[in-house]
């Protein structure tokens, strides 16, 4: 009996994998800024004003602490191409937004907003949120006041604290989006 034929066909090389994980840790000394790892390598992050928070609260400025997966990317298909990537990707249209009001039913959910209507829209005259990739914080269950709209996206400039997000640079960004698939675990503390 001989080893059967494997065909190579359908092979994927070890670096167009998604990821099993990243790891987003804060940098000694600053907990507003951290590093994030995947694969061997590390770039760094702006992290939110009250740093990595194990008990993350609406509007207390802290990255959530814990294990989340992403779940899907929203981009701005008027400034930039559509990005490689494993996981569900959406582009982002002039009224779509994030509800941060935890006594509203749609609280810690993406809706639509006619003009003129308040919310936290994800189409910004910056370019923060021209790559947004959505994690599962406070999804299932989701609890009025634990938190909504903690998102990776782009970096200010000047690495900046965020509102409680983990923002890097459009380059880091376009690599780690090649390798992230909707499994990848994002490991935050």
């Amino acid at each position: 009996m001989g080893i059967p034929d494997i065909s190579n066909t359908y092979r994927t090389a070890t670096r167009d994998r998604p990821l099993l994980a990243i790891r987003v840790r804060p940098s000694a000394g600053n907990p507003r800024r951290g590093w994030l790892t995947a694969a061997g390598w590390t770039i760094p992050v702006a992290l939110g004003r009250g740093g990595i928070k194990a008990n993350k609260r609406e509007g207390d400025g802290g990255t959530p602490r814990g294990v989340f997966r992403p779940r899907r990317l929203w981009w701005r298909a008027d400034r930039h191409v559509r990005p490689r990537t494993h996981l569900a990707v959406r582009p982002i249209r002039p009224e779509d937004a994030w509800c941060e009001d935890p006594a509203d039913r749609h609280y810690n959910r993406a809706i639509r907003l006619a003009r003129g209507r308040a919310g936290d829209r994800l189409t910004r005259e910056d370019h923060l949120y021209d790559f947004i990739v959505e994690i599962d914080h406070n999804t299932r269950p989701r609890i009025a006041g634990r938190g909504s709209a903690v998102f990776l996206h782009l970096a200010r400039a000047n690495f900046s604290p965020t509102a409680g997000c983990v923002s890097m640079t459009r380059s880091a960004m376009l690599r780690l989006l090649r390798r992230m698939g909707p499994r990848t675990r994002i490991v935050i503390g």
